[in-house]
């Protein structure tokens, strides 16, 4: 098994940048789903109030109960959603909790779809779960969106759960609450559980509004595990905190996997993820309204050159764009022939760090990621346009 598991794409990316950075070469670094904020200074404030308070030892595997009610209390402010304390799981991030929810619903062989493209890590930890991975190809015309004909197409009677993403990574489309509903009535008419990775649920613009999968009908509160965490919304990435919310039967065994895995997690990390939900939101706006003016540089920069075709981001902080038109040409003699190929150019000749859609299960695109500084947007974008005239 160990074996049939590969490094997570974008992490690899940065290893490869920080090498030519090593170097003493300037790298812009598109790569890796990160917000550069710091971490709100309230949040680093109660970690601090934590470790003085003695809330240094091991808490219940399922999360603190504090923190757990704040995560209801949140789905109810946002949704209308109402989770009890024992439906929410506190794990080492949303990757951890993903993980987590794969394993406690399904056995070897069953069935895991993966709307293609999507985010790296979904098929790897499927696999590492004995579950079996399957990618659903979607559609460019409409953001690469999955549609209820192709997930109703896909569906076979190993099929036991289905990976959603809104707002998505890697295209930064944000399904409408018509098009989940759309697909609802097909989980509906099926026996697929569903998990919900809305971890970017905060980050989205032009007035766009996310929903809560769950939250379509009375039935798939049941059926439904909605991660998220505090990484990307509060700049906490290295805090090391996401969450589960699903069935209570369903957490406890979720709370069994973790506790024989990591335990609990990070106490201090809880309780400033605790500040993060309970304190002053203003952070989120902020952040939030500072990533809506990198996008319009980014969209506006792609759409000036030759031959590349935007998928314009709804939310999260990337662009995922197509550079299939560039397969076949050189680079200082060098054949570019699909995505990966084109990203290693990029980074040896133009040191700009992009992820290859192959990643997300999608060729012929690549991912930039937009969370970083303005500045270092305008440089970088200079310098791939640059890359992309000079091919022949």
């Amino acid at each position: 098994m160990a074996r049939q598991i590969q490094p997570s794409a974008t992490l690899a990316a940065g290893v490869k940048a920080k090498q030519l950075r090593a170097q003493g070469v300037t790298v812009y670094d598109f790569s890796l789903g990160e917000p550069d904020f710091p971490t709100p200074e309230h949040i680093c404030r109660a970690a601090v109030e934590a470790m003085q308070k003695g809330h240094t030892h091991y808490t219940p595997a399922n999360g603190i109960p504090e923190l757990r009610s704040a995560i209801a209390r949140t789905y109810e402010r946002l949704y209308g959603l109402r989770y009890s304390p024992e439906e929410v799981i506190v794990s080492n991030g949303a990757k951890h909790a993903i993980y987590n929810t794969v394993a406690a619903l399904c056995g070897p062989g069953d069935e895991v779809l993966i709307p293609a493209p999507g985010w790296v890590s979904y098929y790897d930890i499927v696999q590492m779960t004995g579950a079996k991975p399957l990618w659903v190809p979607t559609h460019p015309d409409n953001g690469f969106k999955l549609t209820p004909q192709q997930l109703r197409a896909a569906i076979s009677p190993r099929s036991r759960l289905l990976l959603l993403n809104s707002p998505h990574n890697p295209t930064g489309s944000v399904y409408s609450r018509a098009e989940l509903q759309a697909l609802a009535e097909v989980v509906l008419d099926s026996p697929l559980m569903v998990l919900s990775d809305e971890i970017y649920e905060q980050l989205t613009y032009d007035g766009v509004e996310p929903t809560c999968f769950a939250t379509l009908h009375p039935d798939l509160r049941q059926r439904t595990f909605t991660v998220s965490g505090v990484s990307k919304t509060y700049a906490m990435t290295g805090w090391r905190i996401g969450w589960a919310c699903g069935p209570a039967e369903a957490i406890r065994a979720m709370t069994n996997i973790q506790s024989q895995q990591t335990g609990n997690s990070c106490s201090i990390s809880q309780y400033a993820a605790l500040a993060a939900l309970e304190g002053d939101q203003r952070c989120v706006s902020e952040m939030r309204r500072e990533l809506a003016h990198r996008r319009e540089l980014v969209c506006r920069r792609l759409s000036e050159m030759p031959h590349i075709q935007l998928i314009r981001p709804e939310g999260a902080f990337f662009a995922f764009f197509d550079v299939a038109t560039y397969f076949g040409r050189r680079w200082n003699g060098r054949v570019v022939n699909n995505a990966a190929d084109f990203c290693l150019a990029a980074l040896e000749l133009a040191h700009v760090n992009l992820v290859p859609g192959s990643a997300f299960g999608t060729e012929g695109y690549v991912r930039l990621s937009f969370a970083c500084q303005f500045r270092d947007l305008e440089a970088g974008l200079d310098a791939l346009e640059r890359f992309l005239r000079s091919g022949r």
